[in-house]
């Protein structure tokens, strides 16, 4: 028997008295697959399977002496401990790919990995077009095209060294395994002295995703508590209206942060950059204020209407006394008073005065 990995076939060679009833193949990670060969077929095509951690082939046939089996162990080529360990791809804003794994734990130094994806069927195959390093180890694979990405594709991270084999890791992935939406834009947060309403909105990207399709984590946490002492993050299904509704304490700041996922799988895209709000230490809410200010204008007016009100009162029940006028003292001139100095003669008109004697007839 013979097993070609690429195009996962397993043939065999054909015998006029053996009819081939089932072939399988045990996978340490989904078991036994079986499959029924086409008629007069000397060979299965299995669906496209992982194949670092090696598996057994096997083959059942019927023959004039009975039923017959065949087997055949496909293993993962090179040292143990060598593969790339710590496989990941996510795809982000609809058109990007990244893809990084780390150096394998037995691998030796002078190792290099090299990436290829192939579509589902196996037919096209394209090596990593940007690879990411470190210390000159290929690490990764940046992709700026993913438009021709199936909806599964296989992955493989095959290396080379010049003294040791090494062995290869795949992975077959869905777009929905891999995507990663990014973070809500325009996050605003409004509050009054006791509550606050925040609002976001989904980036262009994902505006012919069902709302239904997706899910939120907002995080509030309130400065200046220590990590881990704050409250956890809270799921909000994608069809409320992106907004959230929340109490908080009116003297304290705050900062929120939003991430996203498909609600079916929940691979959690980047955080939203923290949005910081809420209200200093000493520092009520312009609605508190407002309140206050309100409340001490009342007050005011209600003690003036008070003391107005009391001094009407005291004037009512004490009128104020007529004042009795003092002529005596009162420097006024009255018409009843004549100056002396009009009552006398003038200087000249006495000594000018002529006498005239009057005596008596007889």
């Amino acid at each position: 028997m013979t097993f070609d990995p690429r195009k996962m076939i397993l043939a065999w060679d054909c015998r006029q008295d053996a009819t081939v009833v089932e072939c399988l193949m045990i996978h340490k990670e989904e078991g036994q697959i079986s499959m029924e060969p086409m008629e007069k077929q000397c060979n299965c095509t299995f669906e496209l399977r992982s194949l670092h951690g090696g598996v057994l082939l096997m083959v059942k046939a019927n023959t004039s002496q009975g039923l017959f089996e065949e087997k055949l162990k496909y293993h993962n080529p090179g040292g143990n401990g060598t593969a790339a360990e710590n496989f990941s791809c996510f795809m982000y804003d609809e058109d990007f790919m990244n893809c990084t794994w780390a150096k394998g734990r037995a691998a030796p130094g002078d190792v290099q990995y090299f990436f290829y994806i192939r579509d589902s069927e196996g037919e096209t195959e394209r090596e990593c077009p940007h690879y990411l390093e470190h210390s000159g180890t290929h690490v990764g694979c940046h992709v700026k095209d993913i438009s021709g990405l199936t909806f599964y594709s296989y992955f493989l991270v095959n290396g080379s060294s010049r003294g040791t084999g090494i062995q290869f890791f795949d992975s077959i992935l869905s777009k929905n395994d891999m995507k990663r939406y990014s973070p809500p834009i325009n996050i605003t947060v409004n509050c009054n002295h006791s509550h606050c309403l925040l609002k976001w909105q989904r980036p262009k990207a994902q505006q012919h995703v069902s709302a239904r399709e997706l899910k939120y984590e907002v995080d509030i946490q309130r400065k200046g508590h220590k990590d881990g002492s704050g409250h956890k993050p809270i799921p909000i299904p994608g069809n409320l209206g992106n907004k959230h509704s929340f109490s908080i304490n009116p003297t304290a700041r705050y900062t929120v942060r939003i991430r996203t996922a498909n609600s079916r799988i929940l691979h959690w895209g980047p955080w939203s950059e923290p949005v910081e709000f809420g209200f200093e230490e000493g520092e009520a809410s312009p609605k508190y204020v407002y309140v206050l200010v309100v409340l001490g204008t009342l007050l005011g007016a209600l003690l003036i209407g008070f003391l107005f009100k009391r001094f009407l009162v005291m004037h009512a029940l004490f009128p104020p006394i007529p004042k009795i006028k003092d002529k005596l003292n009162d420097n006024q001139e009255t018409g009843l008073q004549v100056s002396w100095n009009e009552l006398m003669p003038g200087t000249g008109k006495a000594e000018n005065e002529e006498v005239v004697t009057v005596e008596e007839v007889a």
